[in-house]
C-alpha cells in the first residue's frame, strides 16, 4: 500500500484496523450500510462481519484525516473491469456536506494514479445519494450505461472520468517495455 499523502492540512493515509471501531460508528441504520456498503454488506454488523464485508486487507483502504489527526474521511480503491473503482466511500457525520468528501475523492483518485496503471475511475452511487452524486459529477464524473453483469442498475448510477495524470502510465508501460 502507498505511503500517506498530504495537503494542505489534511493526510490521506492507509487505514488501520483499529479505525475500524469508529467507523462503524458512522452509520444510522440499515439504509446507510446498504448505501455505502452494497446490498451484500450484513446489517446489523459486528466488528468480525464488517472487516469481512469491507474486504479490509484484500483491497488499498484509506482514511482522511484532518490536521488535528481527526479522522474524517474513508474510502477503498481497487481495480475493476480495467479502471480504478473508488468504493465505499463515506464522510464523518459532523462534516458531510462541508467539501470533505471532495478532498477524499482528489486525494484517492491521485493515490489511485500511483497504486494502478489505469486509464480511468469509476464508482457507483445510489441514485437518491444526491450529494455524493453532486460531489463526483462536481469532479468530472459522468454517469455511463450501467454494466451489465452488475446488479442494483434500477437504483444506481455508473460514472467514470479518465485520468488526467499520466505519469505513471508512461512510466510502467516503459518498464514493461525494457529488455
Amino acid at each position: 500500500m502507498s505511503a500517506a499523502l498530504e495537503t494542505e492540512g489534511w493526510r490521506l493515509e492507509p487505514a488501520r484496523e483499529q479505525d475500524i471501531d469508529e467507523l462503524m460508528e458512522w452509520f444510522d441504520g440499515e439504509h446507510s450500510v446498504k448505501i455505502w456498503g452494497g446490498p451484500k454488506f450484513r446489517y446489523p454488523f459486528n466488528r468480525e462481519t464488517f472487516l469481512v464485508d469491507s474486504h479490509w486487507g484484500d483491497m488499498a483502504t484509506f482514511c482522511l484525516r484532518d490536521s488535528c489527526d481527526r479522522f474524517r474521511a474513508f474510502g477503498q480503491l481497487y481495480e475493476r473491469d480495467r479502471r480504478i473503482n473508488l468504493a465505499r466511500l463515506i464522510t464523518h457525520p459532523e462534516v458531510r456536506r462541508q467539501g470533505v468528501g471532495k478532498r477524499l475523492v482528489q486525494m484517492l483518485m491521485s493515490t489511485g494514479a500511483d497504486l494502478f496503471a489505469l486509464d480511468e475511475y469509476s464508482l457507483f452511487v445510489f441514485r437518491d445519494n444526491t450529494p455524493a452524486l453532486g460531489c463526483y459529477r462536481s469532479l468530472g464524473f459522468e454517469i455511463q450505461n450501467y454494466p451489465s453483469h452488475e446488479v442494483l442498475a434500477d437504483e444506481c448510477y455508473y460514472l467514470t472520468r479518465p485520468v488526467v495524470n499520466q505519469k505513471n502510465r508512461t512510466s510502467s508501460a516503459t518498464k514493461g517495455n525494457e529488455t
